[in-house]
């Protein structure tokens, strides 16, 4: 399943955002990545533990746990702090898949990586190129969205982002570890969430509406790991 989360910040806060950013110094991003992955990124990151970075990791992470819509779809157990790239004068990252297992910072814990998430925070016309393309069984999709907006997919999938040729390309990505490891159980989930939501707003909560929430929960609650 991927899904488009429009909004997830105010343009205001995109700016806030990116004004930190910009006064911050980037690294290598191939520092993050293993063997495999170094020969096919070419981007730059913000350090992963700088204080710049831990400060707009948290306060973004507050604001995507309260997010409705990301958890209906991700129902995340853990998720991994939102990182921040940046891509200019040819840099992409060429053909991969994300690494299965990542590290939460400070815990000694490692999750299991289900979920992926781009969050943009420049403006498609901000620059040339930059596609997020991602390859599943559904076929090849080309991502570029507005600044503020969020896509979600499965880690599993292959994806690239293409080069820039002009401009520059700022994101927050970061991955989840869902309660529910199945993406198809995921997405039925999902759709049992959307259209409880939709009947309650045109029935209340109905003897029809009560039992079909009570079976999205029995569900969640067989299929869940926690």
């Amino acid at each position: 399943m991927m899904l488009h989360i429009p909004g997830v910040l105010s343009k205001e806060q995109v700016r806030n955002l990116r004004q930190k950013l910009q006064e911050s110094n980037w690294v290598d991003g191939r520092e993050t990545v293993g063997a495999q992955g170094a020969v096919v990124k070419q981007n730059r990151q913000l350090p992963e533990h700088g204080e710049v970075s831990r400060a707009l990791s948290e306060e973004l992470l507050g604001i995507i746990r309260r997010h409705p819509v990301f958890f209906a779809a991700a129902l995340p157990l853990h998720i991994v702090p939102p990182l921040f790239n940046a891509y200019s004068g040819g840099e992409h990252y060429g053909m991969h898949v994300d690494g299965s297992i990542r590290h939460l910072p400070g815990t000694g814990q490692s999750i299991r990586t289900d979920v992926s998430t781009t969050l943009f925070l420049c403006e498609p016309d901000e620059y040339e190129g930059g596609d997020l393309v991602v390859s599943d069984t559904y076929g090849t999709h080309e991502v570029k969205l507005p600044a503020g907006d969020m896509i979600v997919y499965p880690s599993t999938s292959l994806h690239q982002v293409m080069p820039v040729t002009a401009g520059e390309r700022v994101c927050a990505f970061f991955w989840s570890q869902s309660m529910i490891r199945d993406d198809a159980k995921r997405a039925m989930l999902f759709e049992m969430d959307k259209t409880i939501t939709s009947l309650r707003g045109q029935m209340g909560d109905s003897t029809e509406v009560v039992q079909l929430t009570a079976q999205y929960h029995n569900l969640l609650r067989m299929w869940a790991e926690t």
